[in-house]
């Protein structure tokens, strides 16, 4: 074991830039669940046992209109399938974590996993007994229980300030200009994220605003999977080689 509280202290720091982020989501999600009728508890438990991002705002719609179990799986499928290639690449960062990784698994968000992935913190490289495996365990409990406190203050104005809140749901797709934005000025994941452009404006043309969304998702995930296949066979056959 690190020294006492190092694990905490680092997680804790790394999570400050997704607090604001979280806490202004969570609000948001708050209000936007509630405002359409559906009831407090619920939004705190969705975001307790859920806790999908995104797919916490597409699901008010789903639920309000009364989807179908198919469509609610769907549409759950597609907004979330990202996570496919958020797992695969941390099948080294988590390995070996023991009790953690079912809550690893679960709370793996994007700005979770844009710390994460970085492996153990350059703070604690000179500590031999820095246990990663807590570290991430603790950035993971970081993240989400500020996105549960965003929900938390977001059901409470609910209750309290009767005015609309239309719009708040915009909040979502801020955050994903923003994410996407510092992954290009930084130049990380350009050819994917020039995929993901092009094939969603695409679909946009070919299938239209209110029914493009799943197309494309199938389109990029499809290819990024070939592509992650291919590069793992490359990578085998150079190691089989040495």
């Amino acid at each position: 074991m690190g020294a006492k509280g190092s694990e905490a202290r680092t997680a804790f720091l790394k999570s400050l830039p997704v607090m604001a982020g979280y806490m202004t989501l969570g609000i948001g999600f708050g209000l936007v669940y509630t405002s359409n009728g559906l009831s407090a508890i619920g939004a705190v438990l969705f975001s307790l046992l859920v806790f999908a991002g995104s797919m916490q705002y597409v699901s008010v719609s789903l639920l309000v209109s009364a989807a179908s179990p198919v469509q609610m799986v769907l549409m759950t499928i597609a907004v979330n399938l990202r996570h496919l290639f958020y797992s695969i690449s941390m099948l080294g960062k988590y390995k070996g974590t023991g009790k953690y990784k079912p809550y690893l698994e679960f709370a793996l968000t994007d700005e979770t996993f844009s710390i994460a992935c970085e492996g153990k913190p350059k703070e604690a490289s000179d500590d031999p007994d820095f246990d990663t495996a807590k570290y991430y365990f603790l950035l993971s409990v970081f993240d989400q229980s500020y996105w549960v406190t965003g929900t938390i203050i977001g059901v409470t104005l609910q209750s309290m300030i009767n005015i609309s809140f239309a719009g708040v749901d915009f909040s979502m797709t801020a955050l994903f200009v923003v994410t996407f934005t510092d992954q290009i000025l930084r130049k990380k994941s350009i050819p994917a994220s020039a995929l993901g452009v092009i094939a969603t404006l695409i679909c946009l043309l070919i299938f239209g605003s209110s029914s493009f969304l799943i197309p494309s998702l199938a389109i990029i995930g499809v290819t990024l999977s070939v592509a992650v296949i291919l590069q793992t066979r490359k990578e085998g056959g150079s190691n089989a080689a040495k």
